[in-house]
């Protein structure tokens, strides 16, 4: 046998990862290059040489050194990790067999996988896989008996230990909203593949299967908003996706909704408002199906307002939008009730008047609409408890950015001062860039005035340049 063919019989994981780094599945760095899917697979999985002639079409294509390529090409794996044939490529995790979810958990414990995730870029294009296998795909939730299905081996599995995992995750929510995600993410990354894994590998009836599947999807869902929240957007997406389709598994509309509605919220804040426009709208069908609580459905709405608010992608959208806009605001804030009922969710309850009226000033302020952002976003800040820090450091920050938008530089200033000290304590990138966003446009409209100096200057003292 050829040396070389023997030397990538194991595959070619650095191909693998020099592809997902740039956000692409098989299918289109193949276009890219001028090859088909099929040979593309053949590469990384080192069944094929790669010729020339391809070697510089992906030096020029990904614009790096040949020697580069030359060292994706000759670095080999074990035969255990054959790319496509293990499923370790990263971008297709979430449309992997069942095993995908137990793996993509047992990678967020090994410190090499778990950087290489941490560096995955967010794939727009993934979420219409998601979304037309969420609606269409029957391998991934088919039948009833099939959702739950009881494993082959493992340990018998019970309604305690469901309960025991429902119980953890609220206090992972709590711990989250408290402090941040940096400080809890490790221990749910550790609880779900030390404690969640051995559990989905059990035996257990179907109706404990669907509610350890729904269990699980919220954790995965929680992990996934945890590292959205550190900034690491492709692993976000890639917990979130896996979230999905285990919401699917176990038939659970709700949940899925939830978790759709985070895919949307993440899609918005990377500025892909078209896609967070289609994942709100199936998020609204799965919460609809699902016959959500009016509380459920007041969420759904305000998300569904805030993607077509940034889909706009100005502060001053035309009529069509800033209409569309208020009339999702107007039917959230009617659908709402912060009385608690029997088919609320248990993941809802942190979703109280002053959520309510934090989400709304954000759409207002994104239509350019910044007293009625400001009057929101205030009325949030009185209404908060004070467990709840992240969502007040979030409020003050927008609360700073309508006054600003509004010329009221003492009220915005008032606001960010307390929330630079507060970034600082959070564990939360999203924390720490939204108040060097704000100022960053405090700087461009008063660059000279000396308040504006001092919170700069203050603003680099707590958190360096």
């Amino acid at each position: 046998m050829d040396q070389r063919k023997r030397q990538h019989q194991g595959g070619r994981p650095e191909l693998v990862r020099a592809r997902v780094r740039h956000g692409l599945t098989q299918e289109q760095a193949a276009e890219l290059i001028g090859v088909s899917t099929t040979t593309w697979a053949r590469w990384e999985r080192g069944e094929q040489s790669v010729r020339p002639v391809y070697r510089a079409r992906l030096s020029e294509a990904w614009q790096v050194e040949a020697a580069e390529v030359e060292r994706w090409l000759e670095a080999a794996s074990p035969a255990g990790e054959v790319p496509g044939e293990d499923c370790i490529d990263e971008v297709d995790l979430a449309a992997c067999g069942a095993d995908g979810v137990d793996q993509l958990w047992r990678w967020e414990m090994d410190a090499s996988r778990r950087h290489l995730l941490a560096a995955l870029p967010f794939a727009p294009g993934l979420l219409g896989e998601w979304l037309l296998a969420w609606r269409y795909d029957a391998t991934i939730g088919s039948a009833a008996g099939e959702a739950a299905a009881v494993a082959a081996g493992g340990s018998r599995v019970g309604w305690a230990d469901v309960q025991r995992v429902q119980e953890a995750h609220r206090a992972f929510i709590q711990m989250d909203h408290q402090f941040g995600a940096g400080l809890v993410r490790p221990a749910v990354t550790d609880f779900m593949n030390v404690t969640l894994a051995p559990l989905l590998r059990g035996r257990y009836r179907e109706d404990v299967g669907r509610a350890l599947m729904s269990a699980a999807a919220r954790i995965s869902r929680t992990a996934g908003w945890m590292a959205f929240d550190l900034g690491a957007h492709g692993q976000a997406q890639q917990h979130l996706g896996q979230a999905l389709k285990l919401a699917k598994q176990a038939d659970d509309d709700l949940t899925s909704a939830w978790i759709l509605a985070a895919l949307a919220q993440q899609a918005c804040d990377l500025d892909h408002g078209r896609w967070a426009i289609r994942l709100t709208g199936a998020a609204i069908e799965a919460g609809r199906r699902g016959h959500a609580s009016p509380r459920v459905m007041a969420l759904l709405h305000l998300r569904r307002a805030r993607a077509f608010a940034v889909a706009a992608g100005t502060e001053q959208p035309d009529t069509f939008t800033r209409r569309r806009v208020a009339d999702l605001l107007a039917e959230a804030e009617h659908t709402y009730t912060p009385a608690t009922r029997e088919d609320d969710p248990a993941w809802i309850a942190a979703f109280g008047p002053a959520e309510l009226a934090a989400e709304v000033g954000y759409c207002w302020h994104r239509v350019g609409e910044h007293q009625r952002a400001a009057d929101h976003a205030e009325q949030a800040l009185a209404g908060f408890a004070p467990t709840y820090l992240r969502s007040i450091q979030f409020n003050r920050v927008h609360a700073a950015q309508a006054r600003l938008d509004l010329g009221d530089l003492d009220g915005a200033l008032a606001h960010a001062r307390p929330a630079v000290r507060a970034a600082k304590e959070l564990t939360s990138a999203r924390a720490v860039a939204q108040v060097r966003d704000f100022a960053t446009r405090l700087t461009q409209r008063h660059r000279s005035h000396p308040d504006a100096r001092e919170f700069a200057d203050h603003l680099r003292a707590e958190l360096g340049t």
